[in-house]
Order: C-alpha cells, then sequence, then structure tokens
C-alpha cells in the first residue's frame, strides 16, 4: 500500500509520523514550530487530532470546571479552547505542503472525519485505539477508500479481530500499541509485533508513548514499517500527552538512528565488498 508517494512495508524505509496530535494547545505558530520540527527530524508526515467538541464530550463532564493556563472554565470551553477549525487546518494544509511534509488526523466522530474528507482530503486516516471497537466509525472510514492506519492499544485480540474484518488487508497498517501515558518499559510487549505481522499478513508498526527512543527503534528492528510518536516542544508544557512526547533533540536522534539502522541492515545476501578484498588477499595468502 502507498501513504501519498511513500510505499508501506517489508522491503521499504520506515513511514515515520511526528504526532503533534494537540500538542500545539489551539495555537497555530507551536503547529508550525512542531511541522518545522518534524520536517527538519526527516519525519515523513505529520499527525493532528480532530474533534467536534459537543460531539465527544460526554455529557455529564461538559459542565465540569477546570483550571487551565486560560483561566477557569468548563471542561467543554477548554476543548473548544485547544480544538483547531477551518482556518487553522487552512494553514496547516498550505504550511506543510510548503515544508513538503504529509500531514494527515485522527478524527474522533463521523463529523470531523466528514470535515477533514470533504475539504482537505488528506493522503490517510488514523484511527485511535479509543474508537477500535466503534464499528459504525471503522465502517465509516472504510467507505472513504482511503489507507487507515489503526491503533491497538487497550484491545483485545477478537476486538483487534473484528477490526481488521471491518476493513479487510487492503489499505491498512496495524500499530501495536500500550495506551498509557507515559507506558512502561515492561508493558511494551512489543514481540505482538511479530504476532499480529504473522497472523493478518499485512503491515504492522508501532504507536510508541513511552519515553526515550531506545525502545521505539527496537520496534522498527523487529519489523514496525510505520513508527508515530507524539512531539512537543517542552515536555513540561501544559496538557496529558506531552510528557510522552519527543522534544527536537529526541525526535532528532530517532529518525537518524531509524536511519542508521535501515542503512545497516542490507538485504540478507552474503557478498565480498570491496572495502574487504585489499584484507582478503592480504591475510588469505
Amino acid at each position: 500500500m502507498k501513504i501519498g508517494k511513500y510505499q508501506i512495508g517489508d522491503g521499504h524505509p520506515c513511514f515515520i509520523v511526528a504526532e503533534i496530535g494537540i500538542n500545539h494547545n489551539g495555537d497555530i505558530d507551536v503547529a508550525k514550530e512542531l511541522i518545522d520540527m518534524a520536517s527538519s527530524a526527516g519525519c515523513n508526515a505529520v499527525k493532528f487530532q480532530k474533534r467536534t467538541p459537543d460531539i465527544c464530550v460526554p455529557e455529564h463532564q461538559k459542565s465540569v470546571m477546570r483550571d487551565t493556563p486560560w483561566g477557569r472554565m468548563s471542561y467543554l470551553d477548554y476543548r473548544h479552547r485547544v480544538e483547531f477549525g477551518l482556518t487553522e487546518y487552512s494553514v496547516i494544509d498550505a504550511y506543510c505542503r510548503e515544508k513538503r511534509i504529509l500531514w494527515f488526523a485522527s478524527c474522533w466522530d463521523i463529523s470531523a472525519l466528514n470535515f477533514m474528507h470533504s475539504i482537505f482530503n488528506p493522503p490517510c486516516y488514523k484511527v485511535a485505539s479509543a474508537s477500535l471497537t466503534d464499528s459504525g466509525f471503522l465502517y465509516a472510514h472504510k467507505s472513504l477508500g482511503k489507507p487507515v492506519i489503526l491503533s491497538t492499544g487497550m484491545s483485545t485480540w477478537e476486538e483487534i479481530n473484528h477490526a481488521v474484518e471491518v476493513f479487510g488487508s487492503d489499505n491498512l497498517v496495524l500499530l501495536h500499541c500500550n495506551s498509557s501515558y507515559p507506558a512502561k518499559t515492561e508493558e511494551l510487549n512489543l514481540e505482538m509485533i511479530y504476532t499480529m505481522r504473522l497472523d493478518f499478513g499485512i503491515p504492522v508498526g508501532y504507536s510508541g508513548h513511552e519515553t526515550g527512543v531506545f525502545t521505539t527503534l527496537c520496534a522498527v528492528v523487529m519489523g514496525a514499517c510505520v513508527v508515530e510518536r507524539h512531539v512537543t516542544i517542552d515536555r513540561s508544557m501544559w496538557g496529558s500527552d506531552q510528557s510522552a512526547s519527543l522534544e527536537r533533540g529526541g525526535l532528532n536522534k530517532l529518525v537518524e538512528e531509524i536511519r542508521t539502522f535501515e542503512l545497516a541492515r542490507g538485504d540478507g545476501l552474503k557478498r565480498i565488498y570491496e572495502s574487504e578484498k585489499i584484507i582478503r588477499d592480504k591475510l588469505r595468502k
């Protein structure tokens, strides 16, 4: 399968996604800085999250008061405060084109999905782990005929299997994921990348919520063809996802090490390299 110009799967470079999500905190300048960060690091795409707050916020939470950096407000008002709309996403669309980096979104409701598809027609969609059991929502994604990246955190094997049955094996990438923030190293269970590759026979990637980059690199070594990590300007910023996000240095290091591994991996065919021949001639006379 392809996402934009990029081929996804075995034998192709890992597709690296910088998850901006809502770490922009409703500030378009912060979003542009994070796009810059992802582009300069060499990521293939950035991802946002799109919600319709009046739909996504449960009724019993809408009027709950909350202290925020912008003052005390209801939870519903807070969700509106950090949500981007047409104006902001139009800026993002133009800016990503300028930076030559793909962008797409995790949509959390049908209205948000229709908004994204009808106006921006992104190259793919991401379905968050929280939506994996919403069959109607999965079918809505499938009907668009776009590649779908599906996270599998906090899900049973039966639930994952049902979601794969909905989408079929075409145009689908599964992401192994632990949905805690930040995720504990001993709970990452990276062997699931092997398990899902063998069982479903479709591309499998990794969505990491851990701190650091080593275990995400390990996921690529174990066969993850797509990697997604949250990014932030500063992990101390306001927001539930910030602490499990990578700052600029961490993102640069992750992309560099993934590409170094891909360069070193080779093709598994034994050969004598030109650089070895002089040594061979010297030591085997």
